[in-house]
Formats: C-alpha cells, structure tokens, sequence
C-alpha cells in the first residue's frame, strides 16, 4: 500500500456548543479522506477530536457562545497533527484523575486525556499567554 500524502495546513474556529463536535470531527473527517488516511488511523484520530473539542467547549469555553474552539489540522508526510485551544481558565491536565483506578473506574466522565492519549502518538497540553489552553496531538503515518 501506498500512502500519497500532500503538505496541508486548515484553521476553523467553531462557536463553544455542543454541535461544534460534530462539526470538528467531520472537516477532520473530510481532511484525512482528502490525504488518503486509511480508517484505521482516522478511528482514533476521530476519537482523540471528539474528546478534544468537547473539553475545550463544556470544560475549557463552559458553553460560552461568545468563545470559540480553535482548530487547526496540519500534515506532513511523517505525521497529521491536530491542535485545539479554547478561551478558558485553563487547567492542569495532571490533575485530572486516572479513570483507570478502581475508585474512578464507574464515573461517568473524565476518560477524555485518557483516549486522547491512548489514540494519538503524542499528546501535550499548553497555556497560552493571551488565555486559555491547546491540546496538540501528533499521529505518525
């Protein structure tokens, strides 16, 4: 098999609400079909976006429709990085607790950095000076 990969760089801003999820993993979607990534990539690649843009929207932005999610998709023939960064308080992600411990296990929410970890090859976290935070995540192709 071979993967034919052009250099592309997208930037979408999408308003703090729950659609905006949808609507980031579709032109993500659309980015990897565009790039030929095979499906078993774009499954976790789709995964780690949803999980992204989510927090950005509810934990990051809190549903504030006057702040926005941020993200942009960039490729090179080596990996497809994704960055999203809200307009929020920020957050210290090695606060969050492990959703794997035994007291965590049946919560309902907090597995997000979890899969977001789990799915794509590197994952980090920065605060921007101007407020709030990115997540940039790397899959090597």
């Amino acid at each position: 098999m071979t993967l034919n990969v052009t250099l592309e760089t997208t930037e979408l801003r999408f308003p703090s609400r729950i659609e905006a999820i949808d609507e980031a993993a579709a032109a993500v979607a659309e980015f990897m079909n565009r790039l030929g990534i095979g499906e078993d990539i774009a499954f976790g690649v789709d995964m780690a976006v949803r999980e992204a843009v989510t927090n950005a929207v509810v934990h990051g932005n809190k549903l504030d429709n006057a702040k926005e999610v941020e993200l942009r998709l960039r490729n090179t023939p080596e990996v497809f990085e994704i960055s999203v960064h809200d307009q929020g308080s920020g957050f210290n992600p090695t606060e969050v607790p492990d959703p794997t411990r035994d007291e965590n296990i049946l919560k309902t929410s907090g597995r997000g950095i979890f899969f977001m970890r789990n799915f794509m090859d590197e994952v980090d976290w920065s605060a921007d000076p101007k407020g709030g935070t990115s997540v940039r995540m790397i899959k090597k192709l």
